[in-house]
């Protein structure tokens, strides 16, 4: 399913996506806006009255952590804004491809195999991946 989005909105998912994850270089961030594009996508869980990447990106409760980071403030740079029309277009990559939520552990910590009562779906760098069961979610599987 592809998602329909504002120019405003490929700039804050580069935003987001750079505040959550520049450390965890391309592929990292794009893993963080498959989140973002899913949660948008799917109708279940706490994410039924969420259908657009703005209300996806403020939810509140349940929204992401990087909204309050100075990244999030500066402006998003023409690569960024690319990656965030990528996984919008539909590019998806593993671990994120059905992943709904990500954590980063502290340092030298594993992934814990549930998250929001949902399975891990595998790790990338310091980010875990998060992923609703089988029939949970339509949507996004």
């Amino acid at each position: 399913m592809l998602l329909k989005y504002t120019t405003k909105e490929i700039d804050l998912l580069a935003r987001l996506m750079r505040a959550e994850a520049v450390g965890e270089g391309e592929l990292g961030m794009l893993m963080v806006g498959n989140v973002v594009v899913n949660r948008a996508i799917a109708n279940c869980l706490t994410f039924k009255d969420v259908n657009t990447i703005n209300d996806v990106i403020f939810q509140s409760p349940g929204g992401f952590a990087g909204v309050t980071s100075n990244l999030f403030f500066s402006t998003s740079t023409t690569q960024e804004k690319n990656l965030a029309e990528r996984v919008l277009r539909g590019e998806y990559y593993y671990p994120a491809t059905n992943a709904l939520w990500f954590y980063a552990p502290s340092v030298g910590a594993s992934c814990v195999a549930l998250w929001y009562e949902q399975r891990l779906a595998g790790r990338f760098k310091s980010h875990c991946f998060y992923q609703p069961y089988s029939g949970e979610c339509q949507q996004i599987h």
